[in-house]
């Protein structure tokens, strides 16, 4: 019986009974009910690489400290007020474990405060900030800053079987690799061909040249040089 009074309880009636009484049953009907909300909003991240069962978990976990954190007070929905919190965590969770290569987490941290820096420097001082200004306005060294901007291209690697759009087949950066061209190994063929023909005498060279540049037939080489057809 009181698990059904729990299962048709309002959001409000179970944050009211976890919050005031303790209640680990109402908490845990709140985070099942709320499991497939956190699903659609773990959907916007879904083509980053993770996949969307991971997402979801993770968002679970914001949506876990929402409902802690809940205060009747705040006039909003838990929906309203748990979605921040949940969209934080996938954030989160892709700004440090969502790195192709692994960078140091001071190093991540800097490069997430720079991206900041750089829209308040921009709007304080009418152009982009230089290395030095971003530095100071971070507390950091050049080095730091210029590995930390530097840091950026490894939160994501470049497939090279997929193009830009995952829905279409190609397109990546392997089908524009090219193959070995096989004039290479025919010019190979060539010098190689060509250092041993100088060492003939003039008359099996010419007939050489008649046969294999020229198409000539036997009989018409034996012709064109005066020789029974035996000799070519």
């Amino acid at each position: 019986m009181a698990t059904k009074a729990v299962a048709h309880a309002s959001d409000a009636e179970l944050l009211e009974r976890y919050h005031a009484d303790g209640d680990v049953a109402a908490r845990q009907e709140l985070i099942e009910r709320h499991v497939e909300f956190v699903r659609r909003l773990a959907q916007r991240y879904a083509r980053r690489g993770e996949q969307l069962d991971d997402l979801t978990q993770v968002g679970c976990v914001g949506l876990i400290k929402a409902i802690d954190r809940y205060d009747g007070g705040f006039g909003a929905s838990l929906t309203t007020y748990a979605a921040p919190n949940i969209l934080g965590e996938i954030k989160r969770h892709f700004r440090y474990r969502g790195w192709s290569v692994r960078v140091p987490r001071e190093i991540q941290e800097l490069n997430v405060r720079l991206t900041k820096l750089v829209d308040e420097l921009t709007t304080k001082l009418g152009r982009s900030p230089s290395v030095d200004e971003l530095a100071e306005a971070a507390n950091a060294s050049v080095e730091q800053v210029l590995e930390a901007l530097e840091s950026s291209s490894a939160y994501s690697a470049m497939s090279l079987s997929e193009g830009p759009d995952p829905d279409e087949e190609g397109g990546g950066p392997i089908d524009t690799l090219g193959e070995d061209d096989a004039g290479y190994e025919q010019s190979e063929q060539r010098i190689t061909l060509a250092t041993g023909i100088q060492r003939l005498p003039p008359r099996e060279r010419a007939i050489l040249h008649l046969r294999f540049f020229e198409g000539l037939t036997q009989s018409e080489i034996a012709d064109r040089v005066g020789i029974s057809q035996m000799h070519v």
